[in-house]
């Protein structure tokens, strides 16, 4: 009898055994989340933040070659003018600042060209120049900036399009389900996010493009202030 028993038991547990292995086997995996799909389902909102993301990229890109290219200017540029300066040898210098075709060596040109002159309008010359020149190295960064701003608050249209769109779905159906308003807003939240990460990102590059602006622009004053007082130097 007890045999009898411990076999059914034994035969119940292999029939446990099996059935768990056979739900296993049937119960699907669940699908993988790939960043590509989650993109493709954050809705049409992801073209323009893609439009932005782009654009923005590109601005960085072209204003940050320009900007290094213009920071690289000759170290001993002022020590070269100065030498030609009190060697009375201007054309040289002239020649010498367009030659180099930097930022700093155009101004100090409108500077050299302008020596006869009164202090004054020397003066007003290299700050006129100073501004076309710092004008040329800032332009289009504000655009970053504008992305910068625009980018997280187009993400968070997208997810407030999204939840608009599940609820009417809702009120259409007459019930809520829990797998579509989660589903669909976690879809929808992907919109928020891609803005934010898109709105930092602007952000910094904005603000690296204006500290490299910042170095150059802090340079070219220092030589003008050096320029002029070569140039008020007794003698001269």
């Amino acid at each position: 009898m007890i045999a009898l028993i411990q076999s059914a038991t034994d035969t119940i547990q292999q029939l446990t055994d099996t059935t768990n292995a056979l739900n296993q086997a049937v119960t699907p995996a669940p699908p993988e989340l790939h960043f590509i799909d989650l993109l493709l389902k954050g809705g049409w909102v992801m073209l323009p933040l893609a439009f932005l993301a782009f654009l923005g990229l590109v601005i960085f890109v072209e204003r940050y070659l320009t900007i290094r290219k213009a920071s690289k200017t000759e170290s001993n540029l002022m020590l070269q003018i100065r030498q030609y300066i009190h060697e009375g040898r201007l054309e040289n210098a002239i020649a010498l600042c367009r030659n180099n075709n930097s930022p700093l060596a155009r101004m100090l040109e409108k500077g050299l060209k302008r020596i006869g002159r009164p202090i004054k309008d020397i003066e007003a010359a290299i700050e006129n120049n100073g501004k076309l020149e710092v004008s040329k190295l800032e332009k289009n960064i504000g655009i970053l900036g504008i992305i910068a701003g625009i980018a997280p608050m187009l993400g968070f249209v997208g997810t407030i399009i999204g939840v608009i769109t599940i609820f009417h779905d809702v009120s259409i159906k007459g019930a809520i389900e829990i797998g579509t308003i989660s589903g669909g807003l976690y879809t929808k939240m992907i919109t928020s996010a891609t803005g934010l990460i898109i709105g930092i990102i602007a952000y910094v590059l904005y603000h690296i493009l204006n500290m490299m602006v910042e170095r150059i622009i802090l340079r070219m004053e220092t030589d003008a202030i050096e320029f002029i007082d070569l140039l008020e130097e007794p003698g001269k």
